[in-house]
């Protein structure tokens, strides 16, 4: 049961990633002055969000094979 608090947030993160992904895009579709302020800075934010989830998946995969 040690497992399931790193599951937990290891899906949160990914759920982060996803909102992230999903405003990025939408600002991209729309684009215009949000697009042109806010792209760079999204992608960014993704970019570092996904390296943690990804972290916590890795963390969580080792916990549970042992």
């Amino acid at each position: 049961m040690q497992d399931k608090p790193l599951f937990i947030l290891s899906a949160l993160a990914v759920l982060a990633v996803a909102v992230i992904l999903v405003t990025g895009i939408g600002g991209f579709a729309r684009g215009g002055d949000f697009n042109r302020r806010h792209s760079n800075r999204l992608m960014r934010w993704r970019l570092i969000a996904q390296a943690i989830a990804v972290a916590l998946i890795l963390a969580y995969v080792a916990l549970r094979g042992n």
